[in-house]
């Protein structure tokens, strides 16, 4: 392992151990409506927002009016997307003359980026304006991570013992109190690292062959900031942050690896302040940082050591830099690509169809968990329903009614927690199946074997999770894909958001059960090993059998010379 790998691995852990206090502490008094350092400059500015939409700042709804509101204006803001879309060639700061988005592209674009997936089944230097990139898409950047970071606050409200709040106050604070700030500082410091933000017409460089060159320009570095610190994932350009336009420089690949965790992991140290149980944010802040770590030397170790077939033959006995940022190494490479999955953002700076299938299983991994940290609020949601689960577990094996922060688990909460838990597998399994078993999804499929298995696989499994990142080899710009897909992520957005507020609410309403000599204690290394343990078990006994015929089974073909 090189210094320079040494290095970007600790710089990017270390921000992340020495900002999640402060930043989580700053978030709960945020949310808490106590003061902070912004409330000069911004208070007016929101509440000038909340008398023109009618809504009180401590104002509160209920689990359903909650769940509704965030529905209906995501829904809102998904029919304006599709109509801009599908206008884009009547539209201004069009100097491109880009014409309308096709029907289909543009409801699956409409989809995922309304549900934070960002899943890309165009190009956007050759098919998005700087209006539609600017206006409708970096527009949603901000506005769609703020409702899964609202709806992660609602839901820590209700285990502090608080009402559940307003959506529409959540929605405001999480942006102009947390994504716009720290935006502006990240695309400063992209700028100063030469990533362009204009509006300009594309270039036409003459290269020292004699070709002509068309080089894309735009509001780039806006859009990576807010790409990155709301876990959008969608790139300016095709290449995505691969692209040196979109990060030139070694050190852009560690402030967009930062940015991408800065506010999921703040999110799960805000949860032991705001119920004061700082002890059991620590243990839930270990096992994602287990789970991160596993990630990490899956994805580095087998890459470092390079293809084992060209080592065998003697070509090569160097990392196996095929599809990889060559710039950054397999070091830096190997960091951002952990962070995308980690915190589902999605954004890509190396081709993950180039990486060994034992490698790969990483970036599954992450998504079928989706919670080693996870997207901002919705991360946190996702391993407290595991919390709830594992507790449940607990009860049954000691003969014991499960409690979770003095309040009894019941019949409610484990459906709901099962419902939120099941819903995931189900939109994997069921759309890989329905893909395979069709000829418009096996139209898709590029490559033979389990290869070929494994992208598809990758696709359901990246919308589900409203990761947004690709494989690489899978037909996804054929209308089977965009219409399945853009289903696939709705329903994988807002399904487990759902559940989870209403198990607040539930938890809300129920009275405080004092601790006893058999209280079953959550903030201590054993439970945290259990809660490890029994993520890894339901979750393998769930995803293993359709692994081993894609990523699985292609390493063992690998290992025997046979290759896809």
């Amino acid at each position: 392992m090189s210094i320079q790998t040494i290095l970007t691995w600790a710089v990017v852990i270390g921000v992340f151990l020495v900002t999640l206090k402060p930043l989580g502490t700053y978030m709960v008094r945020v949310f808490t409506f106590q003061p902070t350092i912004l409330d000069r400059p911004l208070k007016p500015i929101e509440n000038f927002i909340f008398r023109v939409i009618g809504v009180d700042r401590e104002s509160s709804m209920s689990a359903k009016e909650y769940s509704l509101s965030l529905i209906l204006t995501n829904f809102a803001w998904a029919v304006g997307a599709y109509i801009l879309l599908r206008l884009q060639g009547q539209l201004p700061f069009n100097p491109q003359h880009f014409g309308a988005v096709n029907p289909q592209l543009a409801f699956n674009t409409a989809t995922s980026f309304t549900t934070n997936t960002n899943w890309q089944a165009y190009a956007g230097e050759s098919t998005m304006s700087y209006f539609s990139q600017f206006a409708v898409l970096s527009y949603l950047q901000f506005v769609t991570p703020a409702t899964g970071g609202a709806a992660g606050i609602a839901f820590l409200r209700t285990l502090s013992g608080r009402k559940l709040g307003n959506f529409f106050v959540d929605l405001t604070l999480m942006t102009t109190r947390l994504l716009l700030p720290l935006s502006i500082i990240v695309t400063l410091i992209l700028v100063a690292q030469g990533i362009p933000e204009a509006l300009s017409p594309y270039l036409h460089v003459h290269s020292i062959v004699g070709q002509t060159q068309v080089v894309p320009r735009g509001p780039i570095a806006s859009w990576e900031a807010i790409e990155h610190l709301g876990q959008n994932g969608g790139g300016y350009t095709n290449a995505n942050s691969a692209n040196p336009l979109e990060s030139p420089t070694a050190l852009t690949n560690v402030v967009l690896t930062i940015a991408m965790g800065l506010l999921p992991v703040a999110f799960f140290y805000a949860f032991g302040v705001i119920t004061g149980r700082r002890r059991l944010g620590w243990t839930l802040i270990g096992v994602a940082g287990v789970l991160y770590l596993v990630m990490l030397a899956l994805l580095y170790f087998p890459e470092a050591a390079g293809n084992p077939i060209i080592n065998a033959i003697g070509l090569h006995t160097h990392a196996n830099m095929v599809g990889k940022e060559t710039r950054f190494g397999i070091g830096g490479t190997a960091i951002f690509s952990t962070s995308t999955m980690a915190f589902t953002t999605g954004s890509v700076a190396s081709a993950h169809d180039s990486f060994l299938p034992i490698s790969s299983i990483a970036f599954y991994m992450a998504m079928f968990l989706n919670m080693v940290f996870g997207g901002k609020g919705v991360g946190l949601l996702n391993m407290l329903m595991f919390v709830i689960i594992t507790v449940f577990l607990i009860g049954l094996m000691v003969g014991r009614t499960p409690e979770f922060l003095g309040k009894k688990i019941e019949a409610k909460e484990v459906s709901l927690a099962s419902v939120a838990f099941l819903i995931h597998p189900l939109l994997i399994l069921a759309g890989t199946a329905l893909a395979v078993a069709t000829p418009a999804g096996m139209a898709g499929v590029f490559n033979p074997g389990p290869h070929g298995l494994s992208e598809i696989i990758y696709g359901f499994t990246s919308a589900a999770a409203n990761n947004g990142s690709a494989f690489g080899g899978l037909g996804a710009a054929l209308p089977f894909y965009e219409v399945a897909l853009g289903i696939v992520v709705v329903i994988g957005r807002y399904a487990s958001i759902i559940a989870m507020l209403f198990i607040g609410q539930s938890l809300l309403q129920k009275k405080a059960v004092p601790e006893s000599a058999g209280t079953m204690h959550t903030d201590t290394v054993l439970f945290g090993g259990v809660l490890l343990g029994s993520i890894v078990i339901l979750n393998a006994l769930t995803f293993f059998p359709i692994m081993a015929l894609g990523p699985i089974a292609e390493q063992y073909l690998m290992m025997a010379h046979h290759l896809f």
